[in-house]
């Protein structure tokens, strides 16, 4: 079903594995230092809360750190937090008492209160990186010196992972390159040319083998693939589909890591042709997903049939609904009604007396610094005019793309979500939600959500989430194509991470140990 599916982030142990066979270079304490590349052109400063580039925030993930952390299977772990006591709404969380800034000053209770007291400010004016936040946290107030409790809105699994965000000092909430607890602290940083990180002396855990970490950034991919091409950095981390034309090999090591980004391609749900439950299913069938993104994105894509990621513990797989299969497609569209009326290959039906075509405008906007979507847009044209669809491709700028589905006037649009952290789509798929373009509505689905949003038990959460996404593949509101993948390109070992991902791509870096 997925050609693609051996550049999943799941191979990355594999590859590791392999890299010591084929003799590509392991850290070890005489090579302590890591000389990395990567494109930045906006970050002006390190503050993590209101981050303006997702690569970069692999960077600041280095420099601060959470409450909690995400581990290899996706799944919350205290990170910060030595306990945690919930009674319904109320989380009363004691800290460590290890833990210390990057300038040897204790992590308190304050310091958590204050950092979240300012991302509900931000969130407040529709700002900052972890505007979601305001959903979850009803207030918070500090118990002692190392306890404070957080009032949430409800009970919810979700909350943890609401709880990965980075802890600033009380005293730095807004200064613009805070202090952090994180295994690196800052030597330099100058925006647009370089940052030079090194091992925290404070860090709690043992010394990283890895002492020093040198990025230097650049304006375009090119460069940065020229730095890397003549050996001048150790690693790259880039989103561009350029990226294919390094496999692994002897010296070297291409590593997909997944991003938040999820390709979709949108259907009217409330009115035209895709109204027609039967037409968009049809439509799904008449995608060759994996030929679209071998075709157009050269690896850069990792495919997945539902909003959650592929290979995750919340994924949930039934291959029934998404196989690809013109000959279902056609026969969906003939129980539609739809047929070949004037032997013109595309199909017709009389509606009020009238004879209408099967005809479709897709929508697509671009992406500047990674164009991929038009060609994308018209692989996906032929693939239904095969089966009878006619389709028209608009190539569109994104503020127009914003502004039609806002009213929902389109009937297919190729387009693109940034996913939370949080693994829950329900603004994807909520009746009137934010994210709810096609205008799909079902009691079904929006009581599953009532659901999981109402559960603390991790195990229900999950069952849940399979239930969500078996309601998502009956229903077919709108088809999930691929997160999109960048490559960590390196001729060096320095993890032993397996899942990598948005925007911990350098997770791991600071468990090779002395």
């Amino acid at each position: 079903m997925r050609s693609i599916s051996s550049i999943t982030i799941k191979c990355l142990a594999f590859l590791l594995g392999l890299s010591l066979f084929f003799g590509i270079t392991p850290v070890f304490a005489a090579d302590n230092e890591l000389n990395l590349c990567m494109v930045s052109t906006q970050t002006k400063w390190l503050n993590p809360l209101q981050a303006e580039e997702r690569e970069f925030q692999s960077l600041t993930a280095l420099i601060y750190e959470g409450l909690y952390t995400l581990d290899d299977d996706y799944k919350p772990q205290k990170n910060l937090v030595e306990r945690c006591d919930i009674d319904g709404n109320r989380w009363l969380i004691t800290l460590r008492t290890d833990v210390y800034f990057h300038d040897g000053t204790p992590l308190t209770a304050y310091d958590v209160e204050a950092t979240i007291n300012e991302i509900l400010r931000l969130a407040a004016e529709n700002q900052g990186q972890y505007a979601q936040l305001k959903y979850i946290i009803k207030s918070v107030s500090v118990n002692s010196s190392n306890s404070l409790l957080i009032t949430v809105n409800r009970p919810y699994y979700g909350t943890y992972y609401a709880l990965t965000f980075p802890i600033l000092p009380a005293s730095q909430i807004q200064v613009q390159n805070p202090v952090g607890t994180g295994p690196y602290k800052v030597d330099s940083f100058v925006a647009g040319n370089h940052l030079h990180l090194s091992a925290n002396p404070y860090w709690r855990e043992k010394e990283p083998a890895i002492r020093y970490i040198s990025v230097s950034f650049k304006e375009k991919n090119n460069q940065l693939l020229e730095e890397y091409e003549f050996n001048r950095v150790d690693a790259a981390i880039t989103r561009s589909a350029s990226a294919g034309q390094y496999q692994t090999g002897v010296t070297n090591l291409n590593i997909p890591y997944r991003t938040n980004q999820l390709e979709v391609l949108l259907m009217n749900n409330r009115k035209g042709p895709t109204s027609d439950e039967r037409v968009r299913t049809a439509i799904r069938y008449a995608l060759d997903v994996d030929a679209i993104a071998n075709h157009c994105y050269a690896g850069t894509a990792i495919r997945t049939d539902t909003p959650l990621p592929y290979g995750t513990w919340m994924y949930s797989m039934n291959d029934s609904y998404y196989e690809y299969n013109p000959d279902k497609a056609k026969a969906l569209l003939a129980e539609a009604g739809w047929e070949d009326l004037d032997g013109d290959g595309f199909l017709d039906k009389y509606e009020d007396n009238e004879k209408v075509t099967l005809h479709l405008r897709l929508l697509v906007y671009e992406e500047q610094s990674n164009a991929v979507r038009i060609p994308a847009a018209n692989m996906i044209k032929t693939m239904l005019e095969r089966v009878g669809i006619k389709v028209t491709v608009s190539s569109i700028s994104f503020g127009e793309a914003q502004e039609k589905l806002k009213v929902s006037n389109f009937s297919l649009c190729l387009a693109a979500y940034q996913m939370d952290v949080v693994p829950d789509p329900g603004f994807l798929l909520m009746s009137s939600n934010t994210g709810n373009f096609g205008l799909y509505k079902s009691s079904n689905m929006d009581n599953l959500f009532k659901k999981l949003r109402t559960t603390m038990d991790p195990a229900e959460y999950q069952n849940l989430l399979w239930q969500i996404q078996d309601q998502f593949g009956q229903d077919c509101p709108f088809i999930c194509l691929y997160y999109r993948a960048g490559a960590l390109l390196t001729r060096k070992v320095f993890t032993n991470a397996r899942d990598i991902r948005e925007p911990e791509i350098l997770r791991g870096i600071e468990d090779i140990v002395n």
